[in-house]
């Protein structure tokens, strides 16, 4: 092997292993993008475009709050805000519900893809009148965060369990929109 032979493969074994070691890469802008940073990565749509996006390492796209629509049968099931928060636990303020009715329900979730999270959602429902609990409601959702994180959409199933009446079952969507500061 003669010496330039052997400099080019040491020269190529040096950018390899470089490469292979190398930190994350950052995407910044700004005048300062120091204190820009953030990690990116990108997506394809299969229709050769592709989409840089942020990767959020430590929090999931789903965290933060939501106003949802819940439909099902051609109407409006339910409505309201929704909090996911990033130990896994959610609670809803349901528009639908008088608050003496009791509003206010809650639930844990998990991510089951790079954009995709299941809930299992609890709520529970009094007379307003006598106070006396009237029925016991799990909601699941299976979602899909758009790829910005404005959205979510997904399936969900309600199953209402009435006190002293049967089981009652309730499919459909779920929209959410997110709520920001501005």
């Amino acid at each position: 092997m003669t010496m330039s032979t052997r400099s080019l493969l040491m020269v190529s074994a040096l950018v390899a292993a470089t490469s292979a070691l190398a930190p994350a890469a950052w995407a910044g802008c700004g005048l300062n993008a120091g204190l820009l940073k953030k990690h990116a990565s990108w997506t394809s749509d299969g229709q050769n475009t592709a989409t840089l996006i942020p990767v959020n390492f430590g929090q999931s796209p789903i965290v933060g709050m939501w106003s949802v629509t819940l439909t099902a049968g051609g109407g409006t099931f339910d409505w309201g805000y929704q909090v996911w928060h990033d130990d896994g636990t959610e609670i809803m303020n349901s528009g639908s519900r008088a608050p003496a009715t009791e509003n206010f329900c809650m639930g844990v979730w998990a991510q089951t893809g790079p954009f995709s999270y299941k809930l299992n959602h609890f709520a529970l429902s009094y007379d307003s009148t006598t106070g006396a609990l009237n029925a016991r409601v799990n909601i699941k959702e299976n979602v899909v965060v758009d790829a910005k994180g404005g959205s979510f959409s997904g399936p969900f199933t309600a199953d209402i369990y009435p006190v002293g009446a049967p089981p009652q079952h309730v499919a459909g969507q779920i929209i959410g929109q997110r709520v920001t500061v501005n």
